[in-house]
């Protein structure tokens, strides 16, 4: 009962309409979750998604870390196929831009996809395999909770109610499937989890630590944050234990609600009560 009057207090204090968390602990088997089951507005983590189904046909043969993608912003919507562009002011990669007109590798892709959330390598490389393809790799790595249906900033798919939606059950689920190699060759988990761990954006879980601790922590993680939607998920590797799988997911009133303190006091929470005691 500790744990829901504290996220009330949460809820209260940052304005937050709902919020969804999900824990694993490796160093001692503990799991909690707080309306896991609910589903959210995906924003960027469904690139974590992506990031599996692609590393997940690498695995299988269908690709190569090194297979070519040709580099342009050209997409189609899913509604009615009209064109449409990612934003350069969206995307924190100026590279991929730079590069339009010619190949990058779809390892270069799956990094920019991660590290800088970019947009547009998210959809050369939905567009590369198509996004059932990716869906049936997730089936089969039994994720359950993440509805992966197009790219993003389809607009007009947006306007039709069409959207990538995902639980933090499901994300957890996601990282533990990194973390232990399941479906995937250890080499390819820990590129995966080295590509998360240089995530440029960590105002949420990792700024739950404390200070001392958190620089000598690493975390394996994506943020996703549009509209009214701020969430983070990842692996926390502390000092001297085995790592946690953690899912934040919260949404909020516009104009209204601080998100990045309420995944930062979300954090806090997990630690100090799953934690901090088993480290004392």
């Amino acid at each position: 009962m500790y744990l829901y009057n504290q996220i009330s207090k949460i809820i209260h204090d940052t304005k937050i309409e709902r919020v969804a968390v999900a824990f694993f602990d490796y160093e001692t088997g503990t799991s909690w979750t707080y309306k896991g089951e609910e589903l959210f507005h995906a924003a960027s983590t469904m690139k974590v998604g992506v990031l599996a189904g692609i590393f997940g046909l690498i695995e299988d043969g269908h690709l190569e870390m090194d297979s070519k993608v040709h580099v342009r912003n050209r997409f189609f919507s899913l509604v009615d196929n009209t064109l449409f562009k990612t934003a350069t002011r969206r995307d924190a990669c100026a590279t991929l831009y730079a590069s339009l007109g010619k190949n990058m590798d779809v390892s270069e892709l799956a990094y920019h996809m991660i590290i800088t959330s970019s947009n547009l390598a998210t959809n050369l490389l939905i567009d590369l395999v198509g996004v059932e393809h990716i869906q049936e790799k997730l089936k089969q790595l039994n994720i359950q909770g993440i509805e992966l249906l197009r790219g993003v900033e389809d607009e007009l798919a947006w306007e039709h109610g069409i959207n990538n939606r995902i639980t933090a059950n499901a994300l957890v689920r996601l990282f533990r499937v990194i973390e232990e190699s399941e479906g995937f060759s250890k080499r390819l988990s820990d590129t995966m989890i080295r590509i998360l761990e240089e995530q440029r954006f960590n105002s949420g879980i990792p700024k739950g630590i404390p200070p001392e601790i958190r620089k000598l922590s690493k975390f394996a993680h994506k943020t996703g944050e549009i509209s009214t939607v701020a969430h983070d998920a990842g692996l926390v590797y502390l000092p001297g234990r085995k790592p946690y799988a953690l899912a934040i997911l919260t949404q909020r009133i516009p104009g209204e609600s601080n998100s990045n303190q309420a995944i930062q006091r979300l954090s806090k929470l997990v630690y100090d009560n799953f934690i901090k005691t088993k480290m004392a």
